[in-house]
């Protein structure tokens, strides 16, 4: 056998096995995620969304070597980061933390370029968390929640209240507020959880219903007051706040969601990995200390569960809109 027959058997040898090998190559560059993960959050820093936005991200880029960056788009209540998300690239390397209160926007926008049902695909619910109520802690020094709730009454017009804009669920929990304890209060809407914060730490606001995910470190740092948490039991993250029921408010009860979505037509592979790299990083003892701090719950639900509890919430928000008669200020 010649040295020419040789080479050209050995260099079949080579061609073939570089061709058997290519498939599991593009399948090793194609796994999920190959390169950095865009999140968008549709509120500015500081807010709720971002309170668990980033500490995902940090869990992610641990758990999977690659990052995930944090793209907020704040404006419109959260409706201008959901549209822009909803245009994005559906190659599963954008994603959308958004919350209850893109449930809430259908009832409250009524042209809104996106359909949330249509254009974004539900993922996995990440924190749910109860609404509290927060007042500036200088201004309004009272005993508890009966002293400042007479102080509102016997002031009617006098008082206001921040939100995370129009349509959120802060918005709303103002309104169902006003409505069970016939109070009136104006509302006063800001571009995000955020920048309400930050006035109502300064003292240009006098009130806000946020979620406790936000709010829980301005709480512990003396800087706002908790007078009230929605709902009928007390958060384990702060056992001295009575709770809604306590107060004779039986029926107020407003809880903050956020969950992960992805464009519609984003790659099924992509879809199922970033549903499981985002229960792993929320389910490591570093993000289960964030949550127990804000008094937050991991329901750990995905897929069809958390789209059946999207509809859901759509629903019952439309009903509550309706009720309220809440507009767009």
């Amino acid at each position: 056998m010649t040295i020419a027959h040789l080479n050209r058997r050995s260099l079949l040898r080579a061609a073939l096995a570089g061709a058997a090998g290519a498939p599991l190559l593009t399948q090793a560059q194609a796994a999920w995620p190959s390169k950095t993960v865009t999140m968008i959050v549709p509120f500015p820093a500081g807010g709720g969304t971002d309170a668990f936005a980033r500490p995902l991200a940090a869990q992610f880029l641990r758990l999977t070597g690659k990052s995930m960056v944090i793209d907020n788009r704040g404006g419109a209540g959260g409706t201008l980061g959901a549209g822009i998300a909803s245009r994005a690239a559906p190659d599963g390397y954008t994603l959308f933390m958004g919350a209850v209160h893109h449930t809430i926007a259908p009832s409250m926008y009524p042209r809104l370029d996106y359909d949330i049902e249509k254009d974004l695909i539900p993922l996995i619910l990440v924190a749910s968390v109860p609404q509290v109520l927060v007042v500036n802690a200088k201004k309004h020094s009272e005993a508890g929640f009966q002293d400042f709730l007479a102080k509102v009454k016997a002031n009617p017009g006098k008082f206001n209240y921040g939100s995370a804009g129009s349509g959120t669920s802060h918005h709303l929990a103002g309104e169902l507020f006003k409505q069970q304890t016939k109070t009136f209060i104006t509302h006063i809407p800001y571009r995000g959880a955020g920048p309400a914060l930050n006035d109502l730490i300064a003292g240009n606001v006098d009130m806000m219903f946020d979620g406790l995910g936000s709010s829980a470190a301005h709480i512990k740092g003396g800087r706002i007051k908790a007078l009230m948490v929605s709902g009928s039991k007390r958060s384990a993250a702060f056992p001295d706040v009575p709770c809604a029921a306590e107060l004779g408010l039986p029926d107020y009860n407003v809880t903050t969601w956020y969950g992960v979505w992805a464009p519609k037509g984003a790659p099924a592979e992509a879809q199922t990995r970033a549903i499981e790299d985002i229960r792993k990083a929320v389910s490591t003892d570093e993000a289960k200390a964030v949550w127990a701090a804000q008094g937050a719950e991991f329901a750990n639900v995905s897929g069809a569960p958390f789209e059946a509890f999207v509809k859901s919430e759509i629903r019952k928000w439309a009903q509550v809109v309706k009720a309220s008669g809440a507009k767009l200020d």
